[in-house]
């Protein structure tokens, strides 16, 4: 009698604004390398102290807004990380008016 092999079960980590429980690779990771340097890791295996953030607006606004990011990782994020995690996101900002900016 043999047994199938069980499924793994994929790797989970909450986001540390709103502490929904997600998939690894559906969270944005921010790490901070033991250099001292706050990154986008892309790839999830940077080594350093990690965070993670949902890819949703309200989450990566409200991480930079009230320092949810910074507490986190003990130590000023630079303002520029904001768009990097916007673009990875998806989020794509739009200036007044429409796509265009003639409508």
């Amino acid at each position: 009698m043999s047994r199938a092999p069980l499924a793994r079960r994929p790797p989970t980590r909450s986001c540390i604004v709103c502490r929904t429980a997600r998939e690894k690779r559906d969270l944005l990771r921010v790490v901070r390398s033991p250099e001292g340097h706050i990154l986008y890791d892309a790839g999830g295996r940077a080594n350093g102290r990690g965070a993670y953030l949902c890819r949703a607006e309200s989450c990566i606004t409200t991480a930079f807004g009230r320092g949810v990011l910074a507490r986190s990782l003990e130590t000023p994020v630079p303002a520029t990380l904001r768009a990097e995690l916007e673009s990875a996101a998806g989020l794509h900002l739009t200036a007044p008016g429409g796509k265009l900016g003639q409508e």
